[in-house]
């Protein structure tokens, strides 16, 4: 069945080739990384510490696993700790906020079994951390072979994602045998893995370690900078528009517009965050035909900076630090079948939050939420609609100062209740990161 597998991925990637070699000739995200993703990695040296690999894929999971990484460097400092990711916008978020505690940040191998052999023997891991139910057949079963003990943290599986596996549920239950445990966000998800057949003993729920989620210094710096740089204030209070994805930015645009025909709110202004670096450019020609003025946050620092309607969050990494500026938070992803986008880390600053209907990524989180009133959720509309409604939500809250409070103050309620699934995750962990005795067979 590997074998099947394989054919099936080499398939897959030749039919994907074009767009990498496009992408190589223009240096789009496809082809970031290439090299590194057929196991030829930087050089690295454990200077003789037990590795811990973690990996993240993106952005969001390479936010989430940073305080489990600090705690893990806190708790175990006689071990180093790697981070690998998928896409080029979590690598370039890695660099930034692992600086501090990786020895070594690189891109996560192509799953073929001699690329995945290559970067397993390069680092030699002792433990192979897998955030969020990354299931690539191919590294699992050479990670365990190599001697690594393998865990899932912060696991997640969709009803979507559950319903896809199952159709090789045969397969996937010898994969998942090679994980010596999985800490899972939720009971749900934990069922739905027993279900594709790993065993029970294996299994844990620790929460959600987006929950624990805390400004870092630096974001602290940072916020306090674009706070200067862009003139925020409450007499313009800010909406931000994060993790966007098309079309969303156009609803987003066209809502702003109706908007700022309310003399109780003309005076907002629109920061835009699109979920993928490679739509920036994309997004500014979409607010430019606005009428509006626009800077963008990679632009050379002006006068006009602090009087522009919209701003475009055209960098990676700086988002957790803009929430603290905002007065309400529409969450993307959620306006389209995407399922969502997070909404821990507007939460943690306190802010007012929207989000469409489509937010199945986080469907036990956004019903906690909305069971408290911390959460503003618009219902499934047609397109036609959405500008309207979302407008409609949007100027209540900037004209009723009292419900922003109160949606804010909420949701950082329900942050604060949820803490302690790194805890939870370093205590399930610690037999593993404590032990001295690897597997018998490990790449030399």
């Amino acid at each position: 069945m590997f074998l099947i597998y394989s054919i099936v991925y080499t398939f897959a990637f030749i039919l994907f080739l074009p767009r990498f070699l496009f992408d190589a000739i223009f240096k789009g995200k496809y082809a970031a990384g290439f090299k590194q993703r057929l196991g030829f990695l930087p050089t690295f040296d454990s200077k003789g510490k037990k590795v811990v690999w973690l990996h993240c894929v993106s952005v969001g999971e390479t936010n989430a696993a940073r305080p489990l990484a600090i705690k893990i460097k806190d708790d175990f400092p006689d071990l180093a700790i790697v981070v690998s990711t998928t896409t080029r916008s979590g690598q370039q978020l890695a660099q930034t906020a692992f600086a501090d505690i990786a020895d070594l940040v690189f891109y996560f191998p192509f799953d073929w079994k001699f690329s995945v052999h290559r970067a397993l023997k390069h680092i030699k891991p002792s433990v192979v951390l897998l955030m969020e139910t990354e299931i690539w057949p191919n590294f699992i079963r050479e990670s365990y072979h190599s001697g690594a003990q393998l865990c899932i943290v912060n696991g997640r599986l969709s009803e979507r994602s559950f319903n896809r596996y199952s159709k090789i549920r045969k397969f996937v239950k010898r994969v998942l045998g090679y994980l010596d445990m999985a800490l899972m966000q939720e009971n749900a998800d934990a069922t739905r893995l027993m279900s594709l057949g790993i065993r029970a003993s294996k299994v844990r729920v620790t929460g959600n370690v987006k929950f624990d989620h805390d400004l870092h210094e630096n974001e602290a710096a940072l916020t306090d900078k674009m706070l200067e740089r862009f003139g925020i204030s409450s007499e313009a209070p800010l909406i931000i528009a994060a993790s966007t994805h098309s079309p969303e930015e156009k609803w987003i645009l066209e809502a702003f517009k109706e908007i700022k025909k309310s003399a109780d709110a003309n005076l907002s202004r629109l920061m835009i965050v699109p979920r993928h670096p490679e739509r920036f450019d994309e997004v500014a020609e979409l607010a430019k035909k606005t009428g509006f003025t626009l800077v963008r946050r990679s632009s050379t620092e002006s006068s006009g900076d602090r009087s522009a309607e919209i701003i475009l969050l055209d960098s990676i990494g700086e988002l957790r630090a803009m929430y603290p500026l905002a007065e309400i938070v529409f969450v993307g992803g959620s306006l389209i079948p995407h399922g969502g986008q997070s909404i821990f880390e507007p939460a943690a600053a306190g802010k007012a939050i929207i989000t469409g209907s489509h937010t199945a990524n986080f469907d036990a989180a956004v019903k906690e939420f909305l069971d408290i009133g911390a959460l503003i959720q618009l219902p499934h509309l047609a397109d036609k609609d959405i500008v309207t409604k979302l407008a409609e939500a949007i100027e209540d809250l900037l004209t009723n100062s009292e419900k922003r409070t109160e949606l804010g103050s909420n949701a950082l309620a329900v942050m604060n209740s949820n803490r302690g699934a790194v805890t939870k995750t370093i205590e399930y962990l610690q037999p593993v990161l404590d032990q001295n005795i690897v597997r018998k067979k490990h790449y030399g």
